[in-house]
């Protein structure tokens, strides 16, 4: 058979339409030798290959032949029976990566946004379980330093002096600090710190309205407010809790295939495109 020739299959009733190359891709699997040999389990009828197992799960089968990535929904659950079923069909490499299902199952994340108001400033620090969404979180967010002249908290006027962009503080992977508002200089100067944070961009200065931004940014990337609470009354310390269930990263599966499907097979995950 050649390797552009269509195939057509029905599974469990479900009709899959794929490339003889797709099925040949591990040539120790039960499809690659379907298409050159008698197998009880595959009846052959009107040009149509009919095998008696669950279509649903076929098609994640079919998914991971033509891309070499396994993908499943978040509330997804029946690993023990796709596992069973890729075993059924000789496909181990995607058996052997369904035992881990640590892998491939959404995890429970945790923020934490502090948030400290005195006089005329504003301090943040934010925590997360996940040093990925920090530091994506730290990418959308720029602070902006500059003087001004008899301005204050509530002034809406940016310095006509072009502001100088700030690094955030880092104290480790899991965390960032930064400020925002204004700090007496000398004389009637002030330096003044804004705050964008990427989509909106604008230059805010004032903490509350940052703080409100801030959280408005979390709520539509998927977290869920879980409590407030006051951490320090003399400090005027609040501290905002968020959590959301965090997909799993993409799972390739890099197999040597001149092995056949029961080589080597190397597991990693794929790179999360990062947010705009």
């Amino acid at each position: 058979m050649s390797d552009r020739e269509m195939v057509v299959l029905s599974v469990g009733g479900v009709r899959f339409v794929t490339l003889a190359s797709t099925l040949l891709r591990f040539p120790e699997s039960r499809l690659a030798q379907m298409l050159s040999s008698d197998d009880r389990e595959f009846k052959l009828v009107n040009g149509e290959f009919f095998v008696d197992r669950d279509g649903t799960l076929f098609s994640y089968i079919m998914d991971f032949l033509r891309t070499l990535q396994i993908s499943l929904p978040t509330d997804f659950s029946d690993y023990q029976r796709l596992q069973r079923e890729a075993e059924f069909y000789r496909l181990y490499p995607l058996a052997n990566l369904l035992k881990q299902e640590h892998l491939l199952k959404p995890r429970l994340e945790i923020l934490e946004v502090r948030f400290s108001l005195q006089d005329m400033q504003a301090f943040f620090r934010i925590f997360g379980s996940c040093s990925t969404t920090v530091e994506t979180l730290a990418e959308q967010i720029t602070v902006f330093s500059g003087q001004q002249s008899g301005q204050n908290w509530n002034s809406p006027f940016l310095s006509q002096k072009p502001l100088v962009p700030l690094p955030l503080e880092r104290p480790s992977h899991h965390d960032m600090v930064f400020q925002c508002g204004t700090d007496y200089s000398a004389g009637d100067q002030f330096v003044a710190r804004y705050v964008s944070i990427k989509p909106d961009n604008r230059k805010l200065i004032n903490g509350t309205n940052v703080l409100g931004l801030l959280l408005d940014t979390l709520l539509k990337d998927g977290f869920r407010l879980i409590s407030t609470r006051t951490v320090s009354s003399e400090e005027k310390v609040e501290c905002y809790s968020f959590e959301r269930m965090q997909k799993p990263a993409g799972i390739t599966i890099v197999a040597n295939q001149t092995l056949g499907s029961s080589g080597a097979a190397q597991v990693k995950r794929s790179q999360v495109q990062k947010r705009k």
